[in-house]
C-alpha cells in the first residue's frame, strides 16, 4: 500500500522515523492550548480539537498522498489567532474568530481541488525552493537552540550564549552529543534512540517527572461552529475580510513552502514538481476546517516532519504512525505533557536536521545577485522573524523586482508576480 521497496524503505525504518516525528512535534498538544487559551478558548477543548485536527489532516496525507509529511495546527498562526484577531478586537471572540478560520479552510480546499497550488509549486524557482529549505532548517536549528537554553535573548544583540552551567542545558548538550555519535556512526533511527536516551538520563537526574500521573480520560470538545452558514455569516457581519486573507495567505505559502523543503530532503521532488500534490495540498486544508469546527487554528504542514525523514521516513507509513501516536496521546495527556514541557529531550533533533537541511544552500546561484538574494533573504528572515511565511513573502517581492532590474521579467512566471503583490498588500495593511 505505501509502495515501501520502490522508496527504499522498510517498515522497521517507517516506524521509528514516525516515533521520531512525532517527539519532535508533539509539544504541539501542549503549547498549542496555552496559547489559545489565552483568547479563552477552553484548555481540555483546544487538547483534544488539536489532536483532531492533526489525526485527521495527517491521516490524509498518509492514507491518499503516502507521504511522511505530518499535518498539525501551526505555530504563528495560533499566536495570530489570539492576540491579533481576538486579542487587539475586543467585540470578536473566539468563536467568531473560529468562523473565519472555517471560512479559510473552506476556501482552502477549494482552491487545493483546483490546479492551482500543484500550478504554484511548479513557479516557485529553484533558487527560491533551495532558499526555503535551507532557511526552514535554519529556523528549526534555532527554535532548538532556544529550546535548550543554549542561546538565549539579549536587550542589545537579541540573541546570546546562555547559561552552559544550567542543568537542563547540561542534559540538552549531552542529548546532542549523544545523538550526533549515533548519526555520525550511521545507527538507523539514532534521532529517536537518542531521544530515548536522553529521556532515560533525565528522569533518573529527576528533570522528567510525571506529577500528574501518566493516564488521564479522554473527552470530546465542544462544537465551536455547528452550522457553517452562521459561520459566513459571522464574517460578513465582522467584516473578518482581512483576517480570512491572511489565514489563507500565510497558511498556503508556510504548508506549501514546508512541503517544498521536506519533499526535497526526503528526494521525493520530481525536477520542479511534487508528485500526487493536489492530494497532499488537501490534507492542511482539510485539517483547518476540520479542526475550526472542534475549536483550533489552522493546520499546516509540520516542519519538525523533516526529522523523521532524517530518521529514514520516506512513506505515508510514517505520518500513519504519528496519527496513531496522536490518537494514543490523548489518552496519556498528563505523560504527553511532562515529555514535551522538557525541550532537552527533543531540541536536540532539530537542531540536527537542521544542519542537514541547510546544506541546500550548496545549489543556489550565489554569483547571480537576482537569484541570490531573493534565496538570501529567506534564509536570513526565516530565523530573525520566526515565521517561515515571512521569509517566504520577501524572497517572493524581492525576486521579481530584480528580474525586472535585470531585463529578465518574461522569465518570471505570473503567479511570482501575483503573489508578490499580494504579500506586499498583506505586509503593508494587514497586522503581523
Amino acid at each position: 500500500m505505501f509502495k515501501l521497496q520502490e522508496n527504499g524503505t522498510n517498515v522497521k525504518t517507517e516506524v521509528l522515523a514516525g516515533f521520531t516525528t512525532f517527539l519532535t512535534m508533539v509539544y504541539i498538544v501542549v503549547v498549542n492550548p496555552v496559547i489559545l487559551h489565552d483568547a479563552g478558548v477552553p484548555f481540555n477543548d483546544v487538547f483534544m480539537a488539536t489532536i483532531i485536527a492533526t489525526v485527521i489532516g495527517t491521516l490524509w496525507m498518509a492514507l491518499c498522498a503516502n507521504y511522511p509529511i505530518a499535518i498539525a495546527p501551526g505555530m504563528g498562526m495560533n499566536a495570530y489567532f489570539a492576540y491579533s484577531v481576538v486579542g487587539n478586537h475586543g467585540h470578536i471572540t473566539y468563536t467568531t474568530a473560529f468562523s473565519a478560520v472555517f471560512v479559510a479552510g473552506i476556501i482552502f480546499i477549494i482552491l487545493s481541488l483546483t490546479p492551482f497550488r500543484q500550478k504554484l509549486i511548479e513557479a516557485i524557482p529553484d533558487n527560491l525552493k533551495h532558499g526555503i529549505t535551507a532557511g526552514i532548517g535554519l529556523f528549526i536549528a534555532f527554535i532548538g537552540l532556544k529550546q535548550t537554553g543554549i542561546i538565549i535573548g539579549d536587550k542589545e544583540n537579541l540573541v546570546k550564549l546562555g547559561d552552559l552551567h544550567d542543568p537542563l542545558t547540561i542534559l540538552s548538550l549531552v542529548g546532542l552529543a549523544i545523538t550526533l555519535i549515533l548519526f555520525a556512526r550511521k545507527i538507523p533511527g539514532a534521532l529517536f534512540i537518542g531521544m530515548i536516551i536522553t529521556g532515560i538520563i533525565a528522569f533518573f537526574t529527576g528533570k522528567l517527572k510525571f506529577d500528574k500521573g501518566v493516564v488521564g480520560k479522554p473527552s470530546l470538545p465542544h462544537f465551536m461552529i455547528d452550522n457553517p452558514i452562521s459561520a459566513f455569516g459571522d464574517v460578513i457581519h465582522h467584516s473578518l475580510y482581512a483576517v480570512v486573507f491572511s489565514f489563507l495567505l500565510v497558511t498556503i505559502f508556510d504548508t506549501t513552502g514546508t512541503m517544498v523543503g521536506v519533499a526535497e530532503q526526503a528526494g521525493l521532488m520530481k525536477g520542479k514538481k511534487l508528485p500526487r500534490a493536489r492530494r497532499a495540498l488537501l490534507s492542511d486544508s482539510i485539517g483547518t476546517t476540520i479542526g475550526a469546527v472542534f475549536g483550533t487554528s489552522p493546520t499546516t504542514a509540520f516542519i519538525e516532519s523533516t526529522s523523521g525523514v532524517a530518521a529514514g521516513g520516506r512513506t505515508g507509513l510514517t505520518t500513519t504512525i504519528v496519527a496513531v501516536l496522536f490518537i494514543i496521546s490523548s489518552f496519556f495527556s498528563p505523560l504527553v505533557s511532562a515529555v514535551s514541557g522538557l525541550s532537552a529531550i527533543t531540541a536536540p533533533a532539530l537542531i540536527i536536521v537542521g544542519s542537514l537541511m541547510i546544506g541546500s544552500v550548496a545549489n543556489i546561484k550565489w554569483k547571480e545577485i537576482d537569484e541570490a538574494f531573493p534565496a538570501f533573504l529567506i534564509i536570513l528572515t526565516m530565523p530573525l522573524t520566526s515565521s517561515i511565511a515571512t521569509g517566504i513573502a520577501l524572497g517572493f517581492i524581492s525576486y521579481p523586482i530584480l528580474k525586472i532590474v535585470k531585463g529578465k521579467w518574461r522569465d518570471v512566471h505570473v503567479l511570482v508576480y501575483l503573489f508578490a503583490v499580494l504579500f506586499i498588500l498583506q505586509l503593508a495593511f494587514v497586522p503581523q
